[in-house]
Parts: C-alpha cells; sequence; structure tokens
C-alpha cells in the first residue's frame, strides 16, 4: 500500500503499473500513461488524471470522488464500483468502460464517449 499523496507523477509512464490500494490522493497524474495500471481499491480523491491514458486500467473500487478526468482515455477501463461523485469526466473517452455499481452523482460528463459502456446498477 504506497502512500503518494499529493505526488507530482505528471506524464509519467505508469503502464501496468500495481498500485492497488495507493493513496495518491489530490496527486498530479495529468498526462500520465496508466494503460493496463492496477488501481483496485486506490486513493485517488481529489487528484488530477486531466489528458491521461488509461485504457484497460483496473480502478475497481477506487475512490475518485472530485477528481479530474477531463479528455482522460479510458477505454474498456474497469471502474465498477467507484465513486466518481463531483468527478470531472468532460471530454473523456469511456468507450466500452466497466461503470457497473459506480456513484456518478454530479459527474460531469458533458462531450463524453460513452460508447458501450455498462452502467448496471450505477447511479
Amino acid at each position: 500500500e504506497s502512500n503518494l499523496q499529493g505526488a507530482n507523477l505528471s506524464s509519467a509512464n505508469l503502464t501496468s503499473a500495481q498500485l492497488g490500494a495507493a493513496n495518491l490522493q489530490n496527486a498530479n497524474l495529468s498526462s500520465a500513461n496508466l494503460t493496463s495500471a492496477k488501481l483496485a481499491g486506490a486513493n485517488l480523491r481529489n487528484a488530477d488524471l486531466s489528458n491521461a491514458a488509461a485504457s484497460g486500467a483496473d480502478l475497481s473500487k477506487a475512490d475518485l470522488a472530485g477528481a479530474k478526468l477531463s479528455r482522460a482515455v479510458l477505454a474498456k477501463a474497469n471502474l465498477s464500483n467507484v465513486d466518481l461523485s463531483n468527478a470531472d469526466l468532460s471530454l473523456a473517452d469511456l468507450t466500452g468502460a466497466n461503470l457497473e455499481n459506480a456513484n456518478l452523482t454530479s459527474c460531469n460528463l458533458n462531450g463524453a464517449n460513452l460508447n458501450g459502456i455498462k452502467f448496471t446498477g450505477a447511479n
């Protein structure tokens, strides 16, 4: 369980990184490559993931409340049971993502690509 709270990981290459249950609260992951990264159960509350590449990433059960994910690529990402309340997903690519049982309360999805998303049980 890594503590990377507030870390500046902007543009970092974290492809296939094992960051399950990591504390990344308030971290800067803008433009980071998180393709196929394992972030299940991670604390990403208020983190900046704008323009991040996270296709196929496992973010299941992660806390993304208040996170900035504008223009992020989350195609085929696992976002099941994720807290996305007050998150900004404007213009994000969520093609084929799994958002089952996700908390989308006050989440900004303006202009996001929602093709093929699984929303079962999401609110």
